[in-house]
Order: C-alpha cells, then structure tokens, then sequence
C-alpha cells in the first residue's frame, strides 16, 4: 500500500524524533590501549566513552598525605592481586588530592590492568549497565565517582546504597567503587541530628532517621580522610612543591624568608590550607622567578 505524501512526511518527523532519543551507536572500548573512560548518559542509557588524555599526575607529586597514600594504594595492589579488597570513601576537605590520588593510581598500576570509569553522581542509576559491559574484561576496574553529595531517597543513593551491600545487585569481582566527598556521610548533616528524639519537632522515629544517614557511608569498607594541613605542614608542602617545580625547569630552587612569608600570606588570602592551595603558591613563585631570570638575561 502507497502512503499518501502527508502521513509519509509524518512518518519521517517521528522516525527523526526517535533517533534522538536513542542512544548513537558506541564502538568497544580496547581496553589494553584505553586506560580510562567516561559514562555518557544519552537518553533512557548511555554508553562508554574512552578518554584520551589522562592527567598525568604520579603518587610522589601528592604531598602531605603519606598515610592516606599508603592505605588506598596498599587496598588497590590487593584488588589487582585477586585478594579481597574494600570499596573506599575519600572524604574531607577540598584540595587536599582525593580525586587526584585516584588519578594518580591509575598512572602507576594501569600497566598492571588497573582500569578507571568515571560515573557523574546522576548516572549511579546505570551502575548495572556499566558493569554489563566490562564484564568478563581481564583487567580491574575502579568505578569512580568525585565530589559526590546525596539528598536521602534520590535514585542514585538507593542504586550506590544496593551496589555496595549486594543485596539486590552486586558488582562483579573485577569491579570497586571508589568515590570521594566532602561529607563523611555522604549526606547533609544537620544540628538537629545530635538531639533527642523528644527534641526534634515532627521527627516520631528519630533514631531511625540518624541511621539511615550514616548507612551509605558505613557500606564502603575503608574511610580515608582528608583534613587541612597545619600551617608547617603546609609551609613544608610548599617548599618540597618549589623545589621540585625549579628542579623540573632546570633551575635552582629559590626557598628562603621570603618565600615562606609570601606563601603563608597567599594561603591566608585564599582562606584554605590544602595541596591544591600550596601546588598553586609554588606554580606563581617559581614561574614569576624563572620569567625575572629570563628578562634579566635579556
């Protein structure tokens, strides 16, 4: 039967539409050449998109937090030695390196088989389909989700809650979830939660409340936390950061009175004491004084 130009025209408005809406056509990853990719959400599904570059950040740039190194690094040689291992939640302050230890893993131990897939908070709903398509992989994967935050009863809570007790749906064993945070308990925390039940207006079950708080937290088997550096510390952060950024240019390293004022004062103005502050201190320092020698030099 010939369909009139009117219904066909329609026809290709819906077909149109509807190419929209699924998903478009995704190659394998080669996994022994992608080290590391992306969860794409594309409509209802989504789809795994390699990174093609991949910062590269080695464990001994991170600085100040040798006992939070050791602890995640020691957790992921297991993993990739087949031995039981832990999910694990870095938590604490901004720019002390969780997420950057993590990317620093992958640097290490990829030669190794260690794989990262980095999941965007809203897509923890697709962990199932993510893990689909690697099962089987001969490699190891960390599942990776950074700055993560939860309202109580969104859909990606209840799918991260499901994955890390195995209840309903349990990764497989070439599979971790490592995720990082601001909040210990991944959950906003408020003055209320350290009352009696008889002092929290409209709450019945008041304890029952505080525990569903901590129940996502207390799934990940290791809690590393991150907290801001004293200011020697940070101070001795900066200098190894000068030293090694001058060596990496050739020139000698420039740590002195001056420097250590100028760095304290920076960090005062920043409000924040952390690696990311001291990494940025030194980057100014040692580029302001290798751009004096230059002009000096004419």
């Amino acid at each position: 039967m010939e369909l009139d130009p009117e219904t066909t025209a329609q026809l290709k408005r819906v077909l149109t539409s509807l190419e929209q809406l699924l998903p478009k056509p995704a190659a394998r990853i080669d996994w022994s050449e992608s080290h590391a990719a992306n969860w794409r959400r594309h409509s209802f599904s989504g789809y795994l998109e390699p990174i093609d570059t991949i910062e590269s950040i080695h464990l001994d740039d991170l600085l100040g937090i040798d006992k939070q190194k050791k602890t995640v690094e020691e957790n992921t040689r297991q993993f990739l030695a087949g031995y039981p291992a832990n999910n694990i939640l870095l938590w604490g302050t901004r720019g002390t390196g969780k997420s950057s230890l993590v990317r620093a893993l992958l640097h290490s131990y990829a030669p190794r088989g260690l794989r990262v897939i980095q999941v965007d908070k809203d897509d923890l709903i697709h962990l199932p389909d993510i893990v689909d398509a690697i099962k089987g992989e001969p490699y190891k994967y960390l599942i990776f989700s950074d700055d993560l935050s939860f309202e109580v009863g969104e859909s990606s809570y209840k799918m991260l809650k499901s994955a890390l007790d195995g209840s309903v749906y349990a990764p497989p064993e070439n599979v971790l979830i490592y995720v990082t945070s601001n909040r210990r308990h991944l959950l906003p925390e408020y003055e209320s939660d350290n009352r009696g039940a008889m002092m929290v207006e409209g709450e019945i079950h008041h304890g029952e409340a505080v525990e569903e708080k901590i129940s996502l937290s207390g799934r990940f088997g290791l809690w590393v936390a991150f907290h801001p550096f004293s200011q020697d510390q940070y101070v001795d952060v900066v200098r190894q950061w000068v030293e090694k950024l001058a060596r990496k240019s050739g020139a000698s390293p420039q740590w002195n009175d001056e420097a250590r004022d100028a760095a304290i004062l920076w960090s005062q103005k920043k409000g924040d004491r952390s690696g990311r502050i001291a990494y940025q201190f030194a980057s100014h320092w040692v580029g302001q004084r290798l751009l004096a020698i230059k002009q000096a030099e004419g």
